[in-house]
């Protein structure tokens, strides 16, 4: 299993919005980094969600669910989704601030690259994030 961490804007697309679906594609990804994570992605890794721009928050836990296929939002072949299942939302979020003050998480991908949309997260980091949502 690979853990992963996703992002979206919450106003565009939140959480929420999965947890309602029930299950969705993870579309409009259009960098080139993001999709080959996209296209490593495995039906059982999870990813961390998390909500950009104002929140800037790890708040859920997200299943994948498919191998990659083809991106319905356009007709270019060089852009792929996967579909993701609500796993579980986190006890409390996660702010960027407290993953930037964690000494344990300075090689994470999210304090490097931010700007990464879809990034991979070493199996110690997801640990990490799950027990500073449970504090």
């Amino acid at each position: 299993m690979n853990y992963w961490l996703i992002k979206s804007e919450p106003n565009t697309y939140s959480w929420d919005d999965l947890v309602k679906l029930g299950k969705d594609h993870w579309d409009g990804v259009r960098n080139y980094q993001a999709r080959n994570n996209i296209k490593a992605m495995k039906p059982g890794d999870l990813a961390l969600f998390y909500h950009s721009v104002n929140e800037k928050s790890i708040v859920g836990i997200a299943e994948c669910v498919s191998d990659f296929y083809q991106d319905p939002t356009t007709e270019d072949d060089r852009w792929v989704v996967v579909d993701f299942v609500p796993k579980n939302k986190l006890k409390n979020p996660v702010t960027l601030e407290q993953v930037k003050s964690d000494a344990r998480l300075s090689d994470m991908v999210l304090v490097n690259n931010s700007r990464l949309s879809v990034q991979p997260v070493k199996k110690e980091e997801f640990d990490i994030i799950l027990a500073i949502s449970e504090s």
